[in-house]
């Protein structure tokens, strides 16, 4: 167990103290290399809990709209896109996680970040006993923007990228949804796909072929999303309509939802203290189905 240590003069009660014993160590890696791709180095940081391990393994993917974000948490921290409740939530849980940033529009257009997860999936598999962690318990974290790569990285049938789960959380499931009403394309799928807003029959077939909705099959791994009712940037009704269709094609696929939760993650424990646990929960019955042994 690591202890944090207070400033010197600082007072601490018996009770944060014991909080504080009682929080796991963890060791982090900054600026990991993980490919090189369109000029740019990918970069990934990695947490290492304390213990002889194998850990389970969970690669992170912020969110940002495609335009934005970062590995560490934010490029712009405490705002939608912030990822940093993950940090503690697998710390807590006992797992490895890499952090992972990838290339961005409006400088690198579809498919650039999704080949970069699919990059880092490889090296994860390659690297994870080197880092205490099991290459046959890797699950996918994707949040917005990064939960529609770790969807899209769920519908490709290759061994090399395949992982034993995805997590959604507030994923975009379907770029349609909702086109018409917001007035044609945001401005991150703008910058992704390198087209005006206006919609039109070509930017209609491209955002449907890049919906992971639409790209459903047999013989995906389980997916888990959580999503909150009260969000305003991506509905709802994106996941039920994708567990819906996940079911259909007979694979698993369990939703759950956060009530007043809104779209940005540091928000979620205060509206659904619960989520945390039932995450924790659902992978380790699907790493346990998947017949891996802690």
């Amino acid at each position: 167990m690591g202890v944090k240590m207070f400033p010197r003069g600082l007072a601490c009660t018996g009770f944060l103290l014991a909080l504080v014993v009682a929080a796991p160590a963890v060791e982090v890696r900054r600026d990991l290399e993980y490919g090189r791709a369109g000029g740019e180095s990918l970069l990934l940081d990695a947490g290492i809990p304390d213990g002889p391990g194998p850990f389970p393994v969970a690669i992170l993917v912020h969110g940002g709209g495609w335009t934005r974000g970062d590995k560490a948490g934010s490029d712009r921290p405490g705002d939608g896109a912030d990822i940093t409740p993950w940090f503690d939530l697998l710390h807590r849980g006992n797992y490895v996680w890499f952090s992972i940033n990838y290339r961005l529009a409006p400088k690198h257009r579809w498919p650039a970040c999704l080949e970069d997860v699919q990059t880092a999936v490889r090296w994860v598999k390659a690297n994870a006993a080197g880092f205490r962690g099991d290459a046959g318990r890797i699950v996918v974290f994707g949040h917005s923007a990064g939960g529609h790569l770790a969807l899209m990285l769920a519908t490709i049938s290759k061994p090399d990228t395949r992982v034993q789960a995805v997590v959604g959380f507030a994923a975009v499931a379907d770029h349609e949804h909702k086109l018409a009403a917001r007035g044609g394309l945001g401005d991150g799928l703008q910058a992704l796909l390198g087209r005006p807003k206006g919609i039109t029959p070509e930017a209609l077939h491209e955002l449907r072929a890049i919906s992971p909705i639409n790209r459903v099959k047999a013989g995906m791994p389980p997916v888990l999303l959580l999503h909150g009712d009260a969000d305003k940037s991506v509905a709802i009704e994106q996941s039920i309509a994708f567990q819906r269709r996940v079911k259909s094609a007979g694979g698993i696929c369990d939703l759950i939802t956060l009530p007043g939760a809104p779209h940005g993650l540091r928000e979620w424990a205060k509206a659904a203290p619960e989520h945390e646990r039932q995450l924790l929960a659902w992978l380790e019955r699907i790493f346990a189905a998947a017949g891996a042994v802690k």
